[in-house]
């Protein structure tokens, strides 16, 4: 290892492999630091939220689908061919202040940098239930994402829920009712979040119902889900709801944290902020790509895109650096 590197690309998954393959092509030399799985509540993986999705089928290239692991074990493989070096450790502070960049690693390391790219990605909230993350981890038809999912033969005609209450929530349920039979949406509260004209679309589909005033207290099922166990948040009341999938639609948390004190500019929901629709962020030589910095769409295909972006853009201010 050089004592300063071209380009540490922080993170994995379709955003970080893609840039590491662009970044090795152009002879840059880029080391990628792939982070340490751990259980938050549910497991987080290199290789991102993919890991956790069985099949993918809407990734152009497989007509068949691909499961989101061999998606993963594919994109690495073809970035380590180009000559990417891979540390699974985590870079847990960064100070960029001044150049070349330091970061230091969850191993002790310190490591320097002329550019850098941010693609940690951002995980799903969950619940937190154990039926629910077991399910979710193993196929069982328990997602964080209807439009990656939904379209899934294994939901085709069955009933649905969705649990959350803001736009996120009312877009995924209003995507679900293509597919469903029924799709339900289970809210905590008597009222939405989301916006009205949501809340239109999707109570006006045939098979849509809000089932008020209600939380998940338990997901049923063994290889696949059943139903969902409900208790009523006024009353206390509990009942039991049969379904065959279900879509949790609470949020995200971007992948952060590791930036508080970098100088790297966050919004308010702690995404990296960036200066248009090129990957640079408010500091030179630092780059964001994939769902840290995308909170609208975060789908494997445009974080892939976004990958591309930040190598090219990395790519020619190191040039312009070098001239």
């Amino acid at each position: 290892m050089s004592d300063i590197e071209k380009v540490v690309i922080i993170g994995s998954g379709p955003a970080g492999w893609t840039a590491a393959i662009y970044a090795a092509r152009a002879q840059l030399n880029p080391i990628c630091y792939v982070g340490v799985p751990r259980q938050d509540p549910a497991p987080v993986l290199p290789g991102g939220q993919l890991m956790l999705t069985t099949d993918v089928e809407n990734y152009p290239g497989f007509p068949d689908g691909v499961a989101g692991p061999e998606m993963m074990a594919m994109f690495q493989k073809q970035a380590e061919r180009f000559g990417t070096r891979v540390v699974g450790e985590d870079i847990v502070s960064c100070d960029f202040s001044s150049r070349p960049f330091v970061m230091e690693t969850s191993g002790g390391a310190t490591v320097k940098a002329k550019a850098v790219i941010i693609a940690t990605g951002a995980t799903a909230n969950w619940m937190g239930l154990d039926n629910e993350l077991r399910l979710a981890t193993s196929g069982g038809g328990v997602s964080a994402c209807a439009v990656c999912d939904g379209a899934l033969p294994m939901f085709r005609d069955k009933p649905m829920a969705v649990v959350g209450g803001g736009d996120s929530a009312m877009e995924e349920a209003h995507y679900l009712t293509k597919f469903a039979s029924k799709v339900y949406v289970i809210h905590r509260r008597d009222e939405l979040r989301a916006s009205k004209t949501m809340q239109k679309r999707f109570m006006d589909e045939p098979n849509a119902e809000v089932i008020w005033n209600s939380k998940v207290t338990d997901v049923t099922g063994d290889a696949s889900i059943t139903g969902v166990d409900l208790e009523d948040t006024v009353t206390g009341e509990k009942s039991h709801l049969p379904i065959n999938g279900l879509f949790i639609a609470i949020g995200h948390t971007p992948a952060t944290s590791f930036l508080e004190d970098s100088g790297i500019d966050l919004d308010d929901a702690r995404y990296v902020t960036l200066a248009g629709r090129d990957s640079h962020t408010n500091i030179e030589g630092v780059f964001a790509a994939g769902d840290v910095a995308d909170s609208e769409y975060r789908q494997a295909i445009t974080a892939a895109g976004m990958g591309c972006q930040a190598a090219l853009d990395a790519e020619r201010w190191l040039a312009d650096q070098s001239s």
